[in-house]
């Protein structure tokens, strides 16, 4: 188990208590109920939009909404705005104390550590059939379920989330001589382009993370992507993913890049090498860059982007990531990709379960998850809600359209970090020379050292 779960004097700041009053949730009319919200977000701080939204609507909204019921309900939010890892140790304190708010913000990675932790249970478990039957299911695809999804049980309702896509300069793969729009259906087709734009003389005709310097970038926007698209997942059915085909198939891919000459090695090794692929996209320097739908609203967006292209929407063309060769991705996919986002859970002693599920529920229905965005262009885990408020936006109703049903997820485990950073080792390792297959044994050797030993580990 990873430190953040232990007990620590941070943790013992704040404790909440579950929402007191009756014990079957029901809410009786004079019978007064208090629930309680927690996540990672304050007012004038940390997530300050999730905490004004908090409190300034869901509270009041779903109190009216309680006593047209007849039900004398009154729900506290339990802010809070540190540390990531300081907020989870203070829930898993909470969880484990049998303490803590009925509602809880976990991170979607955070999800099967506090279930094989015994902190969390599946949401029917807690509320009941109630949580299977909800409408809102339908609205989210079954791939976007698998945030809150562990061993195959639902442990959580998804927030907003998003994709990776392969993003392009149209300008300069014209000068390639090559289509618009861009769609390839295999690696080969992306390495194909790359030489194509390598001889029309681009400066960097592919740009895929790696390396430990990009940090968790170099496993989300290209090791894991890659991947899916060999067929494979870093955890399934109980192991870790070692040395495998696909694990080689991923490292060789990067290596055909860069020992090629069709990525730069250099951004790879510097600490602000991802900002400055950013810069160098923007510039016309980086024909095909693997990154999220982040990188399109926040990083070029043309007035307030870090890396600002006033003509973001007449250069810059997005594809999906294809897999391998059509077919054989998971699931037996043309195309992958990989998300990320929050989720929200219902803790397991909480004395009013199933009036806590109604608070969760109304958290996610599509009138709440609308006013959450507060006008903004975003994509949510409804399919309801994007197709209202993603229209003006072509490139995040894609990921919402075409991305987000073929999407996937990292492993909600407590090793997985580390997991990740072995990864990220083994394509530095095949970007600066070293081979395939040395790399993918240093690989195995490291993860099982991590995960217990070969036996978790499918070679």
């Amino acid at each position: 188990m990873r430190p953040a779960l232990a007990v620590t004097a941070v943790a013992l700041l704040t404790l909440g208590a579950c929402g007191t009053g009756s014990g079957d949730g029901g809410g009786s009319a004079g019978e007064g109920v208090t629930l309680t919200i927690t996540s990672n977000s304050i007012s004038g701080g940390k997530n300050a939009e999730t905490a004004d939204w908090t409190a300034d609507w869901v509270i009041p909204r779903f109190e009216a909404a309680q006593k047209a019921k007849g039900r004398d309900v009154r729900v506290v939010f339990q802010p809070s705005g540190v540390d990531d890892e300081q907020y989870k140790t203070k829930v898993a304190l909470d969880l484990k104390s049998r303490a803590g708010a009925d509602v809880i913000d976990l991170d979607g990675i955070w999800v099967g550590e506090f279930a094989q932790a015994g902190y969390i249970k599946p949401l029917a478990e807690v509320a009941g059939p109630e949580a299977d039957s909800w409408e809102g299911w339908s609205r989210i695809p079954q791939a976007v379920q698998g945030l809150g999804t562990f061993e195959g049980k639902r442990y959580g309702l998804p927030q907003g989330t998003d994709g990776r896509v392969l993003f392009y300069n149209k300008a300069l793969l014209r000068k390639a001589g090559l289509p618009d729009p861009w769609q390839p259906r295999s690696w080969q087709e992306i390495l194909d382009a790359g030489a194509a734009l390598k001889r029309a003389g681009v400066p960097v005709p592919i740009q895929i993370d790696a390396g430990t310097a990009m940090g968790e970038a170099t496993t989300m926007q290209g090791a894991l992507p890659l991947l899916a698209g060999a067929g494979a997942e870093i955890y399934a059915g109980g192991r870790w993913t070692g040395a495998s085909q696909a694990l080689k198939d991923v490292l060789g891919f990067y290596r055909q890049v860069y020992s090629g000459g069709l990525g730069d090695p250099r951004l790879q090794q510097e600490a602000r090498g991802r900002d400055k692929s950013f810069a160098q996209f923007a510039e016309g320097k980086i024909a095909i860059l693997a990154e999220g739908d982040y990188f399109w609203r926040s990083v070029i967006e043309p007035t307030a982007g870090v890396a600002p292209m006033k003509d973001r929407d007449s250069v810059v063309g997005y594809a999906l990531i294809p897999a391998q060769r059509p077919g054989a991705g998971i699931r037996g996919q043309d195309f992958v990709s990989m998300s990320g986002g929050a989720v929200r859970v219902l803790n397991p002693n909480s004395k009013n379960p199933k009036l806590a599920w109604e608070l969760l529920s109304f958290m996610h229905s599509a009138e709440a998850t609308t006013s959450q965005l507060a006008g903004a262009a975003r994509i949510t885990s409804r399919t309801d809600v994007n197709d209202a408020v993603l229209g003006a936006d072509p490139m995040l109703k894609f990921v919402s359209d075409e991305v987000l049903p073929l999407t996937a997820y990292r492993p909600p485990l407590a090793v997985y970090p580390q997991v990740s950073v072995a990864l990220q080792e083994a394509t530095a390792a095949v970007v600066s020379g070293t081979s395939v297959d040395e790399a993918a044994a240093a690989y195995q050797r490291k993860v099982e050292s991590l995960v217990g030993g070969p036996a978790n580990v499918a070679g």
